[in-house]
């Protein structure tokens, strides 16, 4: 399997010899077989020939039978992922194709790929001499994550399909289940330089250096950093932003408790929520930060953001929150040094909003979203904070986008 996230099983040009693996017989097998012992039986004790030749006669198939899965069916395998990194409830698949090698022989083969660590069988239609045949297995995306997937295992059926003989093929592969991106529209008006630093507000215009990286074919020759150029050896260029762009700080509740759905539904909505925050902020090219409760996760935007990834989203980022599980244990404290510009603050409906209100009302734009699956009210205000509730990561989104980003 080439590549991190998936690829092919092997080379197309080799084919694999599928034979010699462990044999079972089929249903219909063992049919034969018994049917095969008693007729012979009976007719011997009975001294009835008839009965002896016909239990000769699929005495001789189930023969036939053996000798046609001892002997190795040439097979060209290819497995292809599409896509290897997918958003979270998007569609995804394996694509199994299978050629037929040899020139004389027709083959009849099914199979199943481990998913998840759950078996799941696909079949594949009768193969002619030199023919390729090929079909989808579905990869489920329900929940972020890596979704392993491997190895395959082809079975293949002899004359008269009455004996099974099955052999892995290949090795594992993994497909990302990375967060949802919703359009979460934008961030309200910024006031502070930063997540730490001075309190003044800043008028808009202008710029900020908020870093220096190295020189990339295409970048604006006007931003380069002569002196530190210099000084380095190697071109420069500076990464600059408004001084006035709002700094969002997006707070995760990863605890377990604070969530209801025992499946875990719950926390992937939160998570959603903070990735289309996030993507909302590299959309208007403003810094970010997201950061667990439990200090789990702590993970610095730049601005502007790399845009390599959905919705100018960094990928290490989306990663980080592909993988990101709930923790069983007590919240850090001392997250912040000082007071964030934009702080969202998202979680469940079991948490104890007392101390999240208080944090989210030192930032001069503060809100709370919670993931509640039956909520007494989709927007309300509590100790000063916006409070947004809602079933869904799409509910608290449009919350966002009517009563925040406005």
């Amino acid at each position: 399997m080439a590549g991190q996230w998936g690829g092919r099983l092997a080379d197309p040009s080799e084919p694999s010899l599928v034979g010699g693996g462990p044999m079972r017989l089929t249903g219909r097998g063992w049919a034969v077989l018994i049917s095969t012992a008693m007729l012979l039986g009976f007719g011997l004790w009975a001294r009835y020939p008839g009965l002896v030749g016909l239990g000769a006669v699929l005495a001789v198939a189930l023969m036939c039978a053996l000798v046609t899965v001892l002997v190795p069916a040439p097979l060209r395998i290819r497995r292809r992922v599409r896509p290897p990194r997918v958003a979270r409830l998007e569609e995804c698949s394996a694509t199994v194709e299978v050629t037929n090698a040899s020139t004389w022989l027709a083959q009849s083969v099914t199979g199943h790929d481990l998913v998840g660590g759950r078996r799941t069988p696909f079949v594949l239609p009768r193969m002619a001499p030199g023919a390729t045949v090929s079909t989808d297995v579905p990869i489920p995306t329900t929940h972020r994550g890596v979704i392993d997937f491997g190895p395959l295992t082809l079975h293949r059926f002899s004359f008269l399909d009455l004996i099974e003989v099955g052999q892995e093929h290949g090795d594992s592969a993994s497909v990302l289940v990375e967060p949802r991106i919703l359009d979460a529209l934008g961030l309200p008006a910024g006031a502070r330089r930063g997540h730490i630093g001075a309190d003044e507000r800043i008028a808009h215009g202008g710029t900020d250096l908020v870093g220096l990286r190295e020189y990339v074919a295409g970048d604006d020759l006007r931003r380069l950093h002569w002196a530190t150029s210099a000084r380095r050896a190697t071109l420069m260029v500076r990464e600059d932003a408004d001084p006035s762009a709002p700094h969002l700080t997006v707070l995760l509740d990863d605890r377990a408790d604070s969530y209801v759905a025992s499946d875990g539904e719950d926390f992937e909505d939160a998570v959603d929520v903070a990735a289309s925050l996030l993507a909302a902020a590299a959309g208007v090219e403003s810094p970010a930060r997201i950061v667990t409760l439990s200090a789990g996760l702590d993970e610095q935007l730049p601005a502007p953001a790399p845009a390599t990834g959905p919705a100018g989203l960094d990928p290490h980022v989306l990663g980080a929150l592909a993988r990101l599980e709930t923790s069983d244990g007590e919240h850090s404290a001392g997250l912040f040094a000082g007071s964030p510009d934009v702080l969202a603050v998202i979680t469940g409906p079991r948490s104890d909003l007392g101390d999240l209100l208080l944090t989210a009302s030192g930032a001069p734009s503060g809100a709370v979203l919670v993931v509640d699956r039956r909520p007494e009210a989709l927007v309300s205000a509590q100790q000063g904070v916006l409070v947004l509730r809602g079933p869904r990561a799409e509910e608290l989104v449009h919350g966002w986008r009517t009563a925040v980003a406005r």
